[in-house]
């Protein structure tokens, strides 16, 4: 029985595109991240995403997880992302200190380059400019978190030092890993990537291997890695039934898929589900398809998310029940007693 034998812990992301209004689609997430912490996963993730109802829906991830925080004791609670470059660096330092003592310590501050270019005209930015505000944006964070003084003397209150130990970086690209890496950050890897014209049938291993492989190779000695792997994974109790509401996501989600690069699948539900990078089914079916991931053998994190089948709330709901209850264990997670801290 193939196991991932470097799987340390397990988490859910949410990214909030139920069919719903905006407050509806913020109680759904709470709901799912509370469910999960009832379901002994190990961290539950949200994305920052600004303007674009079809993309994520949440421009205030930090307001966001201080009220999922307040109904939460255990599950550790990560951004994934905040899209550095579009924000003020000394207020996300801030946000992330206050977020984490409010939180006893749960916060994970993952960052990225983000998003969409129309974002960075709003915000009167220049998107091809945003690895070098990035780049500046994460220094400062850094110089804030560890109470080091910022431009005109003053420092950060209250600081958070601990903080500097858990900030993750998003990448597509080998040179990101590499910087995530040099920095003895985490690794944040995509649940799905564009193909080139050069490989359009290449995995999803085949491109994010060497990735990580980038970043084992600069991160400094004796620091631990932290990888992590987010995936499309939808389990129902029935696999007609998981099959009959992806069918209807992925259709729903295709046009996104191909403004974001994507090459256009073919019609059929099979050829989507390829396209996609998703797993789904039942527990058995989901897996075999994640046993096949070889990029998963390496990770010390495995991230799921329903995006993009984004089945209606209750088979979410029900959905992360399953991959904590069957499909998890299967590959080697095991759950964390709710009395025993996690490794922060």
């Amino acid at each position: 029985m193939k196991r991932l034998a470097n799987l340390k812990r397990l988490g859910f992301f949410t990214r909030l595109l139920d069919e719903a209004p905006p407050a509806d689609r913020y109680r759904f997430a709470a709901e799912q991240i509370v469910r999960a912490e009832t379901a002994g996963l190990d961290s539950a993730w949200i994305a920052q995403h600004h303007f674009h109802e079809r993309e994520g829906g949440l421009p205030s991830p930090f307001t966001f997880l201080g009220y999922v925080a307040a109904q939460t004791s255990r599950i550790r609670l990560g951004t994934g992302i905040v899209t550095l470059p579009l924000e003020n660096a000394v207020r996300v330092a801030e946000d992330a200190a206050v977020l984490d003592l409010l939180c006893n310590g749960r916060f994970e501050l993952g960052v990225g380059t983000g998003g969409n270019p129309s974002a960075f005209v709003a915000f009167g930015l220049d998107s091809a400019q945003r690895n070098e505000i990035f780049a500046r944006n994460l220094d400062v964070v850094r110089t804030a978190l560890v109470g080091k003084p910022l431009e005109g003397g003053d420092t950060l209150y209250p600081q958070r030092p601990q903080l500097d130990d858990r900030i993750w970086q998003a990448t597509f690209s080998v040179a990101g890993g590499a910087r995530a890496g040099k920095a003895g950050d985490g690794l944040l890897l995509s649940r799905t990537q564009p193909r080139t014209k050069e490989a359009p049938k290449a995995t999803l291993a085949e491109i994010q291997n060497p990735v990580i492989d980038a970043y084992l190779e600069a991160l400094p000695p004796g620091r631990e890695p932290r990888i992590m792997a987010s995936r499309t994974v939808f389990v129902a109790d029935d696999r007609t039934e998981a099959m009959r509401l992806a069918d209807i996501g992925l259709r729903r989600a295709l046009p996104q898929f191909l403004k974001g690069g994507h090459a256009k699948p073919g019609e059929t539900l099979e050829e989507m589900i390829a396209a996609f990078d998703t797993h789904v089914g039942a527990a058995d079916d989901v897996i075999a398809s994640l046993r096949a991931d070889a990029t998963l053998e390496r990770v010390t994190d495995l991230v799921f998310q329903a995006h993009s089948v984004d089945a209606p709330h209750p088979h979410i709901l029900r959905s992360i029940e399953l991959v904590a209850e069957k499909v998890a264990p299967a590959l080697g997670w095991a759950r964390t007693a709710p009395d025993v801290a996690l490794a922060g």
